[in-house]
């Protein structure tokens, strides 16, 4: 019988975005990429929201009065209000980045470690790497796409024959 599906990170960051929001806001004003880093800083590069996710969520606090927004430094910066404070306090539980990592069991957690490396040595590759080292990585990314679709598949035939 397989396991019981674990919850994907969006579903998590969708449900956990405003509360982020809202407590780190209870800390000290902040833009919005401050606290893109702050979220993935605090849940260990496990979550990491993007933009289009975040700055919604800001507008839609500002709309419903629970933040303010106004520029410092050429940036836009947003603080709670005294709604906002409510709303923050009233919180209960773990902080929203660390039932993000709890949510992840290990091997996932391995895994996202494990792409995050293989990321950088591809930034580092596109910046310096010869024709001919181009030419093998794009075999080698053909390759690995090939063979992560066929564990997918549940096909345990390594030769690739179907």
């Amino acid at each position: 019988m397989p396991a019981p599906p674990i919850p994907s990170l969006l579903q998590i960051r969708r449900g956990n975005v405003r509360a982020a929001l809202l407590a780190l806001l209870a800390e000290e004003p902040r833009n919005g990429h401050q606290m893109i880093e702050e979220i993935a800083r605090r849940s260990g590069g496990l979550w990491r929201p993007s933009p289009g996710s975040v700055y919604p969520s800001l507008q839609q606090l500002e709309d419903e009065g629970l933040v303010a927004a106004g520029e410092s430094a050429g940036a836009r910066v947003y603080r709670l209000t005294d709604e906002g404070r409510a709303a923050a306090g009233s919180r209960t539980g773990p902080e929203p980045w660390t039932e993000v990592a709890q949510g992840m069991t290990e091997d996932r957690h391995e895994m996202r470690l494990l792409w995050g490396q293989l990321a950088e040595a591809f930034i580092h590759l596109t910046h310096v790497a010869t024709d001919e080292q181009v030419a093998q990585t794009k075999k080698l990314l053909k390759s690995t796409r090939r063979e992560m679709f066929r564990i997918l598949a549940g096909d345990d035939d390594e030769d690739g024959d179907r």
